[in-house]
C-alpha cells in the first residue's frame, strides 16, 4: 500500500487527526509519566491496604493488652503472672522448671 491509498482510508483520517493525536499523547502522559500517574495511584493503594491490615492487627493487640490489664487489677492475678513470667517466688519456696525435650529449642 502506498501513502496515497492509506490517506483514503477512514481510520487513517481519524488517527491522523490533530485532536486525536494530542489527546492520545495527553492520556499516555497522564497514565504513565505525570506525578499523579495511574502507576503511582496503584502503588499508593497497595500501601494503604498494607497499612490497614497492620492497623487491624494492632487493634487486636490493643484489645488483648486491655484484657491483660483488666485481669492484672486483681492481686492474685498479679502474683500468678509474676510467678509464671518472671519466675518470682516467696521467701521459703523453691522453683523447679520442668522442660520437655520437644519444648527445648535446638541450639546451633
Amino acid at each position: 500500500m502506498k501513502l496515497k491509498d492509506l490517506k483514503k482510508k477512514k481510520w487513517f483520517g481519524i488517527v491522523s487527526n490533530m485532536y486525536v493525536l494530542i489527546l492520545t499523547v495527553f492520556l499516555i502522559w497522564m497514565l504513565f509519566f505525570d506525578t499523579n500517574s495511574l502507576l503511582i495511584h496503584l502503588e499508593l493503594r497497595k500501601e494503604i491496604r498494607k497499612l490497614e491490615k497492620q492497623q487491624e492487627f494492632l487493634r487486636q493487640e490493643i484489645a488483648k493488652d486491655k484484657e491483660i490489664i483488666e485481669k492484672l487489677s486483681d492481686p492474685k492475678e498479679i502474683e500468678k503472672f509474676a510467678r509464671e513470667q518472671y519466675y518470682l517466688k516467696k521467701k521459703n519456696e523453691e522453683i523447679y522448671l520442668i522442660e520437655y525435650e520437644d519444648s527445648i529449642k535446638d541450639q546451633p
